[in-house]
């Protein structure tokens, strides 16, 4: 089973199957991933809407799972910070992809090996049926090599 594949196994894992959320596509060189997350009984919140907790959880781990599928076991990666704008009621189906391509995971690698460790940003935009933007989200990943010092 190929490791875009095996990763797909993610939606057995409560916190997503609970919100409704379900990853419905992995690229094989692992660079995109795409999450969407159905309006259910259980997800909405008191004014019918999806909860907003739920539409940051679509975001929590997908970055950082490309950048630790890319960089291999040689590399710690982490979320540092994060922050979501939500725009617009999500009344219906949503979905998020998550992309960071081979020139800038090359380029956080290269950075990683030279200072010790990195900070990168990267925004997604979660997206309704009609093409909506719902929410935005940033997140700050922290990055940095097994082998590098830590500061004192």
């Amino acid at each position: 089973m190929a490791k875009a594949d095996r990763f797909k196994l993610i939606n057995l894992y409560p916190p997503l199957i609970g919100a409704g959320i379900r990853v419905i596509n992995v690229t094989k060189d692992f660079t995109t991933v795409t999450v969407e997350m159905k309006l259910r009984w259980w997800n909405k919140n008191i004014f019918g809407t999806q909860f907003g907790g739920a539409l940051y959880m679509m975001c929590d781990p997908f970055f950082v799972a490309i950048l630790m599928n890319n960089l291999g076991p040689g590399y710690i990666v982490w979320d540092k910070a994060a922050s979501i704008q939500f725009l617009k009621p999500g009344r219906r189906h949503v979905r998020a992809v998550f992309h960071i391509p081979p020139e800038e995971i090359a380029r956080v690698k290269a950075e990683a090996d030279t200072r010790g460790k990195t900070e990168p940003e990267y925004d997604v935009d979660i997206i309704d049926e009609d093409g909506l933007v719902v929410a935005k989200v940033h997140k700050v990943l922290y990055v940095r090599r097994k082998d590098a010092k830590k500061p004192s």
